[in-house]
């Protein structure tokens, strides 16, 4: 006998193709190449910001914050679902608009350009793994936590000295600049103090932050007065929340012995002494 194989009158369809036989390509970007996508736009928009937009400076640091978030929204919404807090878009926003508003005071020179752009991505990509990092450790525990802390707290050192700088440079008067020092200095402590703890919403955690911003703004309006340049004074408010957070981090970590409490009053101690060095007395 001879057996005859019947075709099928019907092909299978692939789930990437369409329903007339067109091929459709599913691309799919992980975590990390949607960190690397944002950066590159990022520090492009920064690069080119001094050219192409340098009569709207502040407008274009507010976008470039923005998006900032935006990315890191995109990056890492499904984690987000599980364990959702504002804090984490804090630095990323800060960040960005720190670095877009000190940029315009720096010399116009390629070298400096492509040295703070640089500086830029590197700090940018660190932070948006970091924060990727803290909303993993909220749901299980990981081993990179201390590692992004470390990395998180010298970008919000390094955010909060352009920022003051910035803010300095523009020589507005005691009640506008101390106001806007206060804005961004609760955010950025208190996110600094979240990292440590990553708790949403606690009180204790509002008042210890509003505490570190009260004693960082009172300082600000003595300072305010100081003949000092705004890079001398910048600088000696950074050291002071380096120390004020420092301190609170081991106190939260329960380590506030006194070896380690004396090395953050050193560092108070040294950038008080830069201060006073810097110090225009007589003019």
């Amino acid at each position: 006998m001879i057996f005859k194989r019947r075709e099928s009158s019907q092909r299978s369809i692939s789930p990437l193709q369409g329903k007339r036989g067109k091929r459709v390509i599913a691309l799919q970007i992980d975590k990390r190449q949607k960190f690397i996508l944002g950066v590159l736009v990022l520090s492009s928009m920064l690069f080119l910001s001094e050219y192409q937009f340098a009569k709207s400076g502040i407008v274009v640091a507010t976008i470039m914050a923005i998006i900032t978030d935006l990315v890191l929204y995109w990056a890492i919404k499904d984690d987000l679902k599980e364990n959702f807090s504002w804090s984490i878009f804090t630095l990323p926003f800060f960040y960005s608009l720190a670095f877009a508003l000190f940029y315009f005071l720096i010399p116009t020179r390629l070298i400096f350009r492509l040295i703070l752009t640089a500086l830029y991505a590197l700090g940018l990509y660190s932070l948006y793994l970091s924060k990727n990092i803290f909303i993993v450790s909220s749901i299980r525990t990981i081993a990179l936590l201390s590692g992004a802390r470390i990395v998180s707290f010298i970008l919000t050192l390094l955010s909060y000295f352009f920022l003051t700088n910035t803010l300095f440079s523009l020589h507005q008067p005691i009640f506008i600049a101390v106001p806007l020092l206060a804005i961004y200095t609760y955010p950025l402590v208190y996110q600094a103090l979240w990292s440590y703890n990553l708790q949403k919403g606690s009180v204790s955690l509002k008042e210890w932050a509003g505490v570190v911003t009260l004693c960082i703004v009172e300082l600000s309006c003595v300072v305010w007065f100081w003949p000092s340049t705004p890079t001398v004074i910048s600088l000696f408010l950074t050291g002071i929340l380096y120390t004020l957070v420092g301190l609170s981090h081991v106190w939260f970590d329960k380590r506030l012995f006194r070896s380690v409490m004396w090395e953050y009053v050193w560092v108070g101690a040294i950038v008080f002494f830069v201060l006073v060095l810097f110090t225009s007395w007589g003019k």
